[in-house]
């Protein structure tokens, strides 16, 4: 089977957005299934299932704490499924529902595998040289996708072109307005990933410039294994430390 037909068999639009979904809501039960028992039950709607540090640095939060004083660069992947809270991942999820399919109808699945994915890393890595000690969470693939659509919408021009581009810059100034004043929010992780999605969408192109050929779905499946391997990892060192 020739690769074109052997990746988009594999990543159809349905299934990788499935796939982002459940390795995100898998990595959150796991998170909270390796907190100390009892600890993530509040009546706090922010801090309901919430699960502690401890747990998150063992599944793969990233910052300087863990790459500086732990060298564990791979983080910088595995921060992008891990999440603090109930509300936090279902804001997040609820933005990948949203945005996902804009960005695979304009750009296709394996051009949006790559923006996700490297968008994600360098939203992290310039959170880590603003000396951000500890992070996690989707935002920062999310806004990678916004940056994405926000070159997209403008590059394309026309009534279609700037309807996109209004709605995205509008959720984009909602985000970072509520970033601001909300604590903890972090700001570089975001502001990373958008400019690295209008980066990755201005080198990788859209639909409309090239059509998706043998490199994007190399470069898609290349991450894919990655993310696999980085989060598999993960996983299974963090419930051997958590159990040792």
């Amino acid at each position: 089977m020739p690769l074109n037909q052997l990746v988009e068999t594999l990543f159809r639009n349905d299934r990788i957005i499935s796939a982002i979904f459940y390795a995100n809501i898998g990595m959150f039960i796991l998170s909270i299934m390796l907190n100390p028992f009892m600890t993530s039950i509040t009546l706090n709607p922010f801090t309901f299932l919430s699960p502690e540090y401890q747990s998150l640095i063992l599944l793969g939060a990233t910052g300087t704490i863990p790459i500086d004083r732990l060298s564990r660069w791979w983080t910088l992947i595995s921060a992008n499924y891990l999440h603090g809270g109930i509300l936090h991942i279902f804001f997040n999820m609820m933005a990948l529902k949203q945005i996902a399919p804009l960005i695979i109808a304009e750009f296709g699945t394996s051009r949006m595998i790559i923006i996700y994915t490297l968008s994600g890393v360098a939203g992290f890595w310039v959170s880590y040289l603003a000396k951000i000690p500890l992070t996690i969470g989707a935002s920062a693939s999310l806004c990678g996708l916004m940056g994405a659509a926000l070159y997209y919408g403008k590059s394309r021009g026309g009534t279609y072109g700037t309807i996109v581009f209004r709605q995205i810059s509008s959720w984009a100034i909602g985000l970072f307005i509520f970033g601001f004043l909300i604590p903890g929010i972090n700001n570089w992780g975001h502001g990373g990933g958008i400019i690295a999605g209008a980066v990755c969408a201005i080198m990788f192109g859209y639909k409309e410039k090239s059509k998706q050929n043998w490199f994007h779905h190399m470069i898609a499946g290349l991450l894919v294994l990655l993310t696999v391997c980085v989060l598999i990892w993960a996983a299974g060192s963090g419930i051997y430390l958590r159990l040792r």
